[in-house]
């Protein structure tokens, strides 16, 4: 039997009601979304217990859309289901990040040679203003913006490169990986540091250097996997 007691699903961590309730629409496609970005942002947390009946009541929905959310949960690899048992957010899985790292390294290493031999600042004109924002993100300390901002940066690559389904893929792969991403943002020149490399990149994509342009990616790519015992040491409950 799932657990009855208090679940921080219903309450802010200052203990407030959170209003959560699903708006029209697909309710399971709303409720997944809504609980992936709350695992990735580790408001859920691994290991935490997940109750049907008490995301039902938060969200306002039946238990159908909270089984079908889950499911696509459990898919992805964020939620481990006991049956007849529990349901909890999952650990931190560091294979699953590094298999999800190879493919975007893959990908992203192609698209931005294409880019860098198209030779053409059109492409990236959405890549520099979202680049923009994200210094003022960084200047007003935001994380949550800058974090989203930088989705928004390597989306609009797939996108000039013409292959924005792709980033799909790898986006439903991600969970593992964004949660390091989430744990190692706040330390000390992170956000400093994927400025440079974001900066660099689209310099190396105008004057057509495809050498650059695939060594500034293959350094960005590997900043948070390169702290990974750092990041295992500080949070080991979450691995």
């Amino acid at each position: 039997m799932e657990s009855k007691s208090p679940n921080p699903l219903l309450t802010d961590k200052g203990g407030s009601k959170m209003p959560q309730k699903i708006k029209r629409g697909s309710a399971s496609a709303q409720l997944h979304g809504s609980l992936r970005d709350r695992i990735i942002q580790l408001e859920l947390e691994p290991g935490q217990n997940l109750s049907r009946g008490e995301i039902a009541a938060e969200y306002g929905v039946s238990q159908t859309p909270v089984r079908d959310a889950l499911l696509k949960l459990e898919e992805e690899g964020l939620i481990d289901t006991f049956p007849q048992s529990k349901t909890e957010v999952s650990k931190i899985n560091i294979e699953h990040a590094l298999e999800t790292q190879f493919l975007r390294l893959s990908l992203e290493l192609e698209i931005t040679r294409r880019l860098a031999k198209a030779h053409d600042p059109a492409l990236i004109a959405s890549a520099q203003s979202i680049l923009a924002q994200q210094k003022a993100a960084m200047t007003a300390n935001d994380l949550a913006a800058f974090a989203r901002l930088d989705r928004d940066f390597h989306l609009s690559l797939f996108e000039a490169g013409g292959v924005s389904d792709l980033y799909g893929v790898v986006h439903a792969r991600s969970g593992h990986i964004d949660r390091l991403r989430k744990l190692n943002l706040p330390d000390p020149g992170k956000l400093a540091s994927i400025l440079d490399c974001h900066t660099r990149l689209l310099d190396a994509i105008r004057a057509g250097d495809t050498a650059e342009t695939e060594k500034v990616v293959r350094e960005h790519l590997s900043g948070t996997l390169a702290k990974i015992n750092d990041i295992r040491e500080r949070h080991q409950d979450f691995f």
